[in-house]
């Protein structure tokens, strides 16, 4: 829902960094790869107990993933580094809730599969209709840069994050903040389903 006023708002800044990383010879997949193995780090921080210092792999996971997608875009986007970006992003957004899991199965197991299932509605809606949108020759307007049709929702990657956040620093809370969130990623299945729908009406 604020992905694509956030990433204006932190087009400037990713720039003159991913200017920097271009010169000093990084590539976009090397950033990728790097981004997705920090953010699995995140599991075993938060299984062992230590969920706030997972914020700092979190954070630097979500700093890479904005980074590498703004160097790509300053040289040549390729189609295997998109994705690249999105496979990756997927499954470092699953590893969160598997994670806390982990921690604690017999309090969050049923939260945590909950939540999983929800993530696999909203990902595969997201993803049904990109292919979908590609065939057909549509793209977005509101995230004109990306590799593949964005179609936005109630949960996208800045609330995931922020719920994500809050896990972290509140692990008691998890289950709460993990049916909630399943809950407003439901209304992005619906959403999404009735864009589709829409969209991909026979003419």
């Amino acid at each position: 829902m604020f992905d694509a006023t956030l990433n204006q708002r932190l087009k400037s800044p990713l720039q003159a960094v991913a200017l920097r990383l271009l010169n000093w010879g990084l590539k976009a997949d090397h950033l990728t790869w790097v981004g997705f193995v920090i953010g699995l780090l995140s599991v075993p921080l938060i299984a062992l107990g230590m969920s706030q210092w997972a914020l700092i792999t979190i954070f630097l996971n979500r700093l890479a993933d904005g980074l590498d997608g703004t160097m790509a875009r300053l040289t040549q986007p390729t189609d295997r580094g998109a994705f690249l970006d999105i496979a990756l992003d997927f499954l470092f957004y699953a590893s969160i809730p598997m994670a806390f899991a982990l921690a604690k199965p017999e309090q969050h197991a049923l939260a945590s599969t909950v939540l999983l299932f929800s993530f696999v509605g909203t990902g595969s809606s997201f993803l049904a209709f990109a292919v979908l949108a590609a065939q057909r020759g549509l793209s977005s307007v509101a995230y004109a840069g990306k590799g593949i049709y964005y179609l936005g929702g109630l949960s996208e990657s800045t609330e995931t994050i922020t719920v994500f956040v809050l896990m972290c620093l509140w692990p008691e809370a998890f289950s709460v903040l993990a049916y909630g969130f399943s809950a407003l990623c439901a209304l992005t299945i619906l959403t999404r389903i009735a864009t589709g729908m829409q969209v991909f009406r026979p003419d």
